[in-house]
């Protein structure tokens, strides 16, 4: 049985210097089956035709919020709020697990400094949560094809190596053999080449990193994505924050 991780990114990797009013970074990884994945699919396919004709606009959360590169049919109210109930239900009535990780600035470099790779150490976090969620499905055979977005050719190269890291030493938790067991490929894919997958992982993390940095404000689309969370004897394994 084929299986998918597909992960974006939010906010910056940057330790050194960095927004204040945004101190978190935030890898969400979004896990589905091949037939889940191309039933998502579909659906963003005919929602896309529904408001542009085709399906080349690209789903992504700042340019939603911004109304920007094809959003700007959002200034019309009327319009806006038909494609957040699609958007909406897609997001809720879809089938997918979300298992993140949310690196806190501030109290990470108070701890440890402002060295670090946080992309490499969230990948850690999800991959053997990733294990963990797999395991409970109780399907043999499964095999997991990891997709990430392109970001540069040093930082892809860095990444990759982590992951190939990761899959000879195992993690704290997880022995190596665990980890192969399931990961079978890990592949980068450039944001214009309009990968459903990546597009809902993109979605989900920018409110996964508001919920994380304050729980105490209203957040609807976090409402929306919470059921998906991967959770296990009722602790939300899929929300990792870290320290």
């Amino acid at each position: 049985m084929k299986y998918y991780l597909f992960l974006d990114e939010c906010g910056d990797q940057n330790l050194a210097n960095f927004d204040p009013s945004f101190p978190a970074f935030t890898l969400c990884g979004i896990v589905m089956s091949e037939s889940d994945y191309e039933s998502i699919e579909s659906k963003i396919i005919e929602m896309k035709r529904k408001y542009w004709l085709d399906k080349k606009v690209i789903l992504h959360s700042r340019d939603i919020r911004k109304c920007e590169k094809g959003f700007e049919i959002l200034f019309d109210l009327d319009i806006k709020k038909s494609f957040y109930e699609d958007i909406n239900s897609i997001m809720k009535d879809s089938n997918y697990t979300i298992i993140s990780c949310t690196i806190l600035k501030e109290p990470y470099i108070r701890k440890y400094g402002r060295l670090g790779d946080v992309y490499g150490l969230s990948l850690s976090f999800i991959m053997e949560r990733t294990v963990f969620f797999l395991d409970s499905q109780n399907s043999n055979g499964i095999e997991l094809h990891t997709v990430a977005e392109k970001r540069g050719k040093k930082e892809d190269m860095d990444l990759l190596r982590y992951y190939n890291e990761l899959l000879d030493r195992g993690t704290y938790f997880v022995k190596s053999s665990r980890v192969k067991k399931y990961f079978k490929s890990f592949e980068f894919k450039d944001k214009k080449e309009n990968i459903a997958g990546l597009q809902i992982s993109d979605l989900a993390a920018y409110p996964i990193t508001r919920h994380n940095l304050d729980n105490s404000t209203v957040n609807f689309a976090f409402d929306i994505i919470e059921s998906k969370i991967y959770t296990q004897d009722e602790k939300q394994h899929g929300l990792k924050i870290f320290p």
